[in-house]
């Protein structure tokens, strides 16, 4: 699981190299909007993931002078080079991670209502435009677009077909979804059908009811009563999947010189599909104050979870945002006397 951990994360810049570099220049202020701001942290992403695939790249480079030069062996080189995947996978996982933060404490400011209509900044106008965005209004774009998708939400578990009577607060577990995705006009001459597929990062939270915490026993994960009064329980998984869609687009084309120009994300989307991946670590946090002192325990383990997820998932909106729900065919856990699945619902942002 680790090496697997390690070559997805791999895989995950070089998706990333994929994404068309976005160029910028001052040109409109009215591009200071939360959407914009969401896209200057996706760039932050982009740059940290190549700036990282870039150093193994010439790590790597070196060993293999190394091996030429018989200096090392074969399985020194090996250690080596797998050495160098664990600390550029380490840093992508705490840089990373930094900007998940960023997006969001930017979502709470959307939903506490921080983030206002009028985009001045400290009484200085900013103005951009993304000189991509122009070619593509006026020529028009490839058949293939990619987008940086991030997702926000609340998060629980499906038990007997319910979410009704949850043991998990229902305004205080949440999930957030980032990733990379490619986007396929599927015919030609018409732009209403769309293959979407890429990869995401899932983090899944849960923070039970009624000062309880997850206990393993033996091959069961339970709910159990703190000894303690508990200011904060939280159990996260997080997952590295593949989501596919298939989209219905329904911008329209617009002839130009006898010439049909499509363009994506500026009308009603609807996408329908699913995702499947391997779970990356689970974690259980716990806070609470004893005899006058607060402490912060961590747990890291299986917690009997499955290593594997598959689920069905859709979303509707208009242009760049949309709702967003999904749900995990397989239970959380594996051998639980009650099988319960993670079901999600949200906003989600498809940024070209």
């Amino acid at each position: 699981m680790k090496n697997f951990i390690i070559y997805a994360s791999l895989l995950l810049c070089f998706l990333v190299s994929k994404v068309s570099a976005q160029e910028t220049v001052k040109v409109s202020k009215e591009e200071t909007t939360f959407e914009f701001r969401v896209k200057l942290i996706a760039n932050k992403i982009e740059a940290i993931t190549k700036e990282e695939k870039s150093a193994l790249k010439a790590e790597i480079e070196s060993v293999n002078k190394e091996l030429e030069a018989g200096t090392i062996t074969k399985e020194q080189a090996d250690e080596k080079k797998l050495k160098f995947a664990e600390i550029r996978s380490k840093n992508i996982e705490t840089r990373v991670g930094q900007a998940q933060e960023e997006l969001k404490e930017l979502v709470n400011q959307k939903v506490d209502g921080k983030i206002k209509d009028n985009r001045e900044h400290f009484g200085i106008h900013f103005n951009w435009v993304n000189k991509n965005d122009s070619i593509r209004k006026s020529k028009g774009e490839r058949r293939t677009t990619s987008q940086f998708v991030f997702a926000a939400g609340v998060n629980n578990l499906v038990t007997d077909k319910a979410v009704a009577h949850s043991d998990y607060r229902y305004w205080g577990s949440h999930f957030y979804e980032w990733g990379f995705t490619s986007n396929t006009r599927l015919f030609k001459n018409d732009n209403l059908l769309h293959l979407k597929y890429g990869m995401s990062v899932m983090y899944n939270n849960l923070r039970p009811t009624d000062n309880r915490l997850f206990v393993v026993n033996g091959n069961q994960t339970n709910l159990e009563t703190s000894a303690v009064n508990l200011k904060d329980s939280r159990f996260r998984n997080v997952y590295l999947t593949v989501p596919l869609h298939l989209e219905f687009d329904f911008t329209k084309s617009k002839d130009k010189d006898g010439k049909k120009i499509f363009r994506t994300h500026e009308s009603v989307r609807f996408g329908i599909g699913g995702y499947a991946g391997v779970r990356v670590k689970s974690k259980q946090k716990t806070k609470y104050e004893l005899n006058g002192n607060d402490f912060s325990i961590k747990e890291k383990g299986d917690f009997n979870a499955n290593d594997f997820i598959y689920g069905v998932s859709t979303y509707i909106g208009f242009k760049e945002t949309s709702i967003y729900l999904k749900y995990d065919l397989n239970p959380l856990f594996k051998d639980n006397a009650i099988k319960q699945n993670n079901i999600s619902l949200g906003v989600r942002f498809d940024l070209n």
